[in-house]
């Protein structure tokens, strides 16, 4: 996918991901939808097979979960160069958009956490403090929630895709009734996928 970027929309970029910076309660994934809004339905920036790899690729790699930001950043410096076929070129606009999208998620989001922590940790038996910890859980269970919801409403062939809802629905009871380590069912996961089963 190609589309126009210029430099003044690396700075509407950096704007966006720092104001999303400030709402990312519960980690960078909560605000996916509202990044797909912005990078895939608003600005064209970004294809939903971009934008859904872009998530898919960070997750299953090992390190922070906010490497899809970095991955989402790549994509659109590469789709303003016009693709890998632009050389050199393509690789340092894609690590102009690395740098927008991880400096404006990063950056307000850690002036914020280090501030107010310090502020918490001086106050923590105020009752307002305590509330506000209580009252973070359901926000957060809310915002993954429709974080989910995006991310399956690419895969609506109900006909097509009922064993992935199946293997979904049997990982979730082993989570959730048994011991099993997380990384045994993305390995279990794997090999069905590689199989061709789901």
């Amino acid at each position: 996918m190609t589309s126009a970027v210029h430099w003044l929309d690396f700075w509407n970029l950096f704007q966006q991901f720092a104001s999303l910076s400030l709402l990312g309660v519960g980690g960078a994934i909560t605000t996916a939808p509202e990044m797909h809004r912005f990078l895939v339905d608003e600005t064209h920036w970004l294809s939903d097979m971009q934008f859904s790899s872009s998530i898919a690729l960070a997750q299953a790699s090992p390190g922070p979960n906010v490497l899809f930001v970095a991955l989402m950043g790549w994509n659109v410096g590469l789709n303003a160069a016009g693709g890998f076929g632009a050389g050199p070129l393509a690789w340092a606009w894609g690590l102009m958009g690395v740098l927008t999208t991880m400096l404006g998620i990063m950056l307000p989001s850690s002036v914020l956490t280090y501030t107010a922590t310090r502020w918490a940790h001086r106050n923590r038996d105020l009752r307002a403090v305590k509330a506000f910890k209580t009252g973070m859980a359901p926000i957060v269970i809310a915002l993954l929630i429709s974080t989910g919801w995006l991310l399956t409403a690419a895969h609506n062939q109900a006909d097509r895709d009922w064993p992935l809802w199946v293997l979904t629905a049997v990982a979730a009871v082993l989570v959730w009734r048994t011991k099993i380590h997380l990384l045994w069912m993305l390995g279990a996961g794997a090999l069905l996928g590689a199989l061709g089963l789901i």
